[in-house]
């Protein structure tokens, strides 16, 4: 027979389990009563119908740094150009033409300009990383200088040490551009709206995706530079993994 304590702890941890039980499936029973699948756009449930099927909407930071990963593969095309020029290796033009028109149509009209529409703007008129806008406005400039003379060499193909060091020189701007946009443009760029007005940024970066690069206009770019890739052997991941370091040797 159990001690009254012990009977009294039964009941209150009896009584208390009821109640999260009970608790509990009236908060499920809520939740799927009176919470409404929200709909994508702001609107009415027409709205909502009309949008089913299309991708989730992503935030304007995470769309912009989505492309970036995109220009970071673009680089990797450019450096295995560069390397095969430099080592006097066969090179297809064809290949450094389609990552150069990705560029000029993908990063250049279309990445850049929503920065330079949206992004640049909203720092300057809060008066936010101002210097680090100049100088990236600059560097937009100096990559289409440098993609309109990579263009030109690439349509007059020939494998010279001039044109492995343009494909460098842009390298070597774009990797530290995207990285100082990631972490201190961007999350300043956040700080500049409230929620509701960032919101509907991204569906208005959505929308213009969609205007001028076709309904899977990422998916495509990606498509692409992932056929330049393996066109140059640097399609697969792993190959870009190093060996092992060996231990160093032990001197008495």
């Amino acid at each position: 027979m159990r001690a009254p304590e012990d009977t009294r702890r039964a009941l209150l941890a009896g009584a208390a389990s009821g109640a999260w039980l009970l608790v509990t499936s009236c908060t499920r029973a809520s939740s799927h009563a009176v919470e409404p699948e929200t709909p994508r756009r702001s609107g009415d449930a027409e709205n909502a119908k009309k949008d089913a099927g299309k991708e989730p909407v992503v935030t304007p930071a995470e769309d912009l740094m989505q492309e970036h990963g995109l220009v970071e593969r673009v680089l990797l095309v450019y450096e295995e150009v560069a390397r095969r020029i430099e080592a006097h290796a066969e090179v297809d033009p064809a290949t450094l033409g389609g990552a150069t028109s990705l560029v000029e149509r993908f990063i250049q009209d279309y990445h850049e300009k929503s920065e330079e529409e949206f992004v640049f703007p909203a720092l300057e008129a809060k008066q936010r990383e101002v210097e680090l806008v100049r100088v990236l406005r600059l560097q937009h400039q100096r990559g289409r200088e440098l993609t309109a003379e990579i263009a030109r060499r690439t349509k007059n193909f020939r494998a010279s040490l001039e044109l492995a060091a343009l494909l460098r020189d842009f390298s070597r701007m774009y990797r530290p551009h995207a990285a100082f946009e990631d972490t201190r443009a961007f999350p300043a760029f956040r700080e500049t709206l409230d929620d509701a007005a960032y919101r509907e940024l991204g569906e208005k970066f959505e929308d213009r995706e969609h205007e001028r690069l076709g309904a899977r206009g990422f998916e495509q770019a990606v498509a692409e530079i992932a056929r330049l890739e393996a066109s140059l052997g640097i399609g697969e991941l792993a190959k870009f993994t190093p060996e092992s370091p060996k231990p160093s040797a032990q001197h008495g």
